[in-house]
C-alpha cells in the first residue's frame, strides 16, 4: 500500500458522494483519473487490504432487523457448521472464537420475524441451540482509522 492507497482510504472513510459520476468526483478530490481510483479500490479489495466496499444500511430503518447469535459448536464439526450457517444468506458475518460460545454470527433479515425463522432453520440444520443476542441499545461510534 503506497501513499495514494492510503489517501484513498482516508478520504473515502468521510462519506462516498451520491451523484451522478461519484468515482470521478472523488478522483478529481484526491488528485487521480477517475480510472486509477477504480483500479486502486479493486487492487486493494484483490490484494485483501480492503475486504468491503461499499454502503452500509440501517436494516432497521428500512423495516428489517439484526442480532447477534452464538452457538457452541463441536470442535470435530466445526467446518461443517460453518459451511451451514454461511449458507443462508441472512447471515452477514460469522466469526470462531475462543469461547465456550465458540462460534458468532450476526443475522440481517428483512423483518423482524425472519430472525427467529432463521434462528430455527439453522438450528434445524445444524442440531444445535442458537443463542439469540439481540441488542439493547444501540451506540454509534465514528470509528475511523488512519491508514
Amino acid at each position: 500500500m503506497d501513499d495514494i492507497d492510503k489517501k484513498i482510504i482516508n478520504a473515502l472513510q468521510d462519506g462516498f458522494p451520491i451523484c451522478d459520476a461519484p468515482y470521478r468526483q472523488v478522483a478529481m478530490q484526491l488528485g487521480l483519473l477517475e480510472q486509477e481510483l477504480i483500479n486502486r479500490l479493486k487492487a486493494l479489495l484483490d490484494n485483501g487490504t480492503l475486504t468491503r466496499f461499499g454502503p452500509l444500511y440501517n436494516a432497521e430503518q428500512m423495516g428489517g432487523a439484526l442480532t447477534l447469535a452464538a452457538v457452541k459448536a463441536p470442535e470435530q464439526r466445526f467446518d461443517e457448521i460453518t459451511d451451514i450457517i454461511n449458507a443462508f444468506p441472512e447471515v452477514a458475518h460469522n466469526y470462531a472464537r475462543s469461547h465456550e460460545l465458540n462460534m458468532w454470527f450476526v443475522i440481517a433479515t428483512e423483518t423482524p420475524e425472519q430472525i427467529q425463522q432463521t434462528i430455527n432453520a439453522i438450528e434445524q440444520q445444524t442440531g444445535l441451540t442458537v443463542y439469540n443476542m439481540p441488542k439493547n441499545q444501540e451506540y454509534f461510534v465514528n470509528l475511523k482509522l488512519e491508514a
